[in-house]
């Protein structure tokens, strides 16, 4: 019987194992290769872009009032105000694209903040109860179970009404409220995780706690936290601009796409780009963050397309 390890190999075979791609190279390839994360990526930026801008990029402060110059109509409507308010004005006469333009800072900010807290809690507990299971998995599921009979939004309602409506409190309430979704994926991949032969390895050398969850078991589920945050990122932007609407959330004259929502509400049927335009804003960034969260999905699956 012919030796195995001697088998001569073929000049394509060698070829092959010296030009097989790098991880990294993989990784670039199913990045560019997913045009749901490339999409939502491009988008993301260029409303990030606008928002750090915003100062070089609004025409006008968005919190300069001129009754006198109110409800003007945009551009499509009335060519003459396309130098000086090229999407018109507000009820108050502010310029309506500047607080679109500085909205942007306001929904990144509430975003990501929010993404931060939640995903702190979340990932502490879950990892927590995924790692060490047993009476320590209970307690953590029944402070789960709690915050699941919980309704975020009525809970959102009644906190601000308690301690004021301010882009601080509606922060605060909506890290504290939204870590669920995190705990439990955290909780579920940390149980399979902590199973693994190479977890099991660390263990028997003598590895301690905090080192084999910070070294082994957190980069292998920071994948499944990157998809998760980005999901709760999107939820906190609409919550936000939901509790803002019904005159909960950022206070005037704060200029949130939200709040700009409830103050357009009179005018819907007059001047309905009032609602439009930042509806339309709202739309385009929780969009490109589902579908950039949705793309990396798919970009960090072991296999890629």
């Amino acid at each position: 019987m012919t030796d195995i390890a001697h088998t001569p190999r073929s000049f394509g075979q060698i070829v092959d194992e010296v030009l097989e791609p790098s991880p990294m190279q993989k990784l670039r390839k199913r990045m560019f290769g997913n045009y749901s994360f490339l999409a939502g990526l491009v988008i993301i930026l260029l409303i990030l872009a606008v928002a750090l801008l915003a100062p070089l990029l609004a025409p006008h402060d968005p919190l300069e009032t001129n009754l006198s110059n109110r409800l003007t109509n945009p551009f499509w409507h009335d060519a003459k105000t396309l130098e000086e308010h090229p999407l018109g004005t507000d009820k108050v006469g502010r310029d309506y694209l500047s607080r679109l333009i500085y909205g942007a800072q306001i929904s990144l900010l509430i975003g990501v903040s929010t993404m931060l807290i939640s995903g702190t809690i979340g990932t502490i507990l879950g990892v927590t109860a995924g790692y060490f299971g047993g009476r320590v998995d209970m307690v953590i599921n029944f402070i789960i179970n709690t915050r699941l009979a919980m309704p975020v939004f009525l809970v959102a309602m009644a906190a601000v009404v308690a301690f004021g409506a301010s882009l601080t409190v509606v922060i605060l309430v909506l890290g504290l409220f939204l870590w669920d979704r995190f705990a439990v994926v955290m909780r579920s991949i940390t149980m399979q995780a902590r199973d693994l032969d190479y977890v099991k390895a660390a263990r028997a050398m003598g590895c301690s706690t905090p080192y084999i969850i910070v070294r082994e078991i957190f980069p292998n589920v920071l994948g499944s936290l990157t998809v998760v945050a980005t999901v709760e990122m999107a939820n906190a932007i609409l919550l936000e601009a939901a509790l803002s609407f019904l005159g909960f959330g950022v206070q005037a004259p704060t200029p949130s796409w939200g709040l700009m929502l409830n103050e357009a509400r009179e005018y819907m049927f007059f001047s309905p780009w009032l609602l439009a335009l930042p509806g339309a804003c709202l739309f385009f960034l929780v969009l490109a963050i589902n579908l950039f969260g949705d793309g990396l999905r798919d970009v960090t699956l072991e296999k890629g397309r």
